[in-house]
């Protein structure tokens, strides 16, 4: 990692101990940190969840509306984080915390909506081919899951670099925000297939 890359990432991060400490002076970087990422993998991976969800959810809350929701999905998000480790001076990045608050909306809305996902069992690709259509529900449930479970490992000392409490706050948020948001009946889902690994 650069000097240059190092030096923005401490600065417009959101880092919890720096945030509780001076909460005016650090309350910018509860918005910076959405619109930053640690790589070209870690933004790549996040505008794959985006392509896949977002179009639908903001044909649902219309684009202003979206925006929003967004942005109030990365803040619980940030919370959640700061919550769960309001010691840490480590910065986190990232749209991820957002983009899990489009998850949990896309659930309350298109629970069964079909998507693309590669098959994770090579010796049923001959049989059912290289990718499955599976329900939304069981998607997100599986991505939520594993969220779960790697926070449960983070709290019990394992180390890792995933905010995984950010993404369950989103997401979290996400669920709670998603009627309300919503001014009308959800459209049918796009018939473009999402791609999920």
């Amino acid at each position: 990692m650069s000097s240059g890359h190092t030096w923005i990432i401490a600065w417009y991060g959101l880092v919890p101990s720096r945030l509780l400490d001076d909460p005016p002076g650090e309350a910018f970087t509860s918005l910076t940190s959405m619109f930053m990422h640690a790589s070209w993998g870690h933004i790549g991976w996040n505008m794959v969840f985006l392509y896949i969800f977002g179009d639908n959810i903001e044909d649902t809350l219309g684009h202003f509306r979206y925006i929003v929701f967004y942005l109030l999905a990365g803040f619980g998000a940030a919370a959640a984080q700061v919550l769960i480790d309001p010691s840490s001076s480590i910065p986190m990045v990232g749209a991820s915390g957002a983009i899990a608050g489009v998850l949990g909306a896309y659930l309350v809305y298109y629970p069964k909506a079909p998507v693309l996902v590669l098959n994770p069992i090579p010796p049923l690709w001959l049989i059912l081919g290289l990718f499955i259509s599976l329900p939304a529900w069981l998607v997100i449930g599986e991505w939520f899951v594993g969220n779960l479970l790697g926070g449960m490992g983070a709290l019990a000392g394992r180390s890792s670099s995933v905010a995984f409490f950010a993404h369950i706050g989103g997401f979290l948020t996400g669920l709670v925000l998603a009627r309300p948001f919503r001014l009308r009946p959800p459209p049918p889902p796009s018939t473009r297939h999402g791609l999920s690994a």
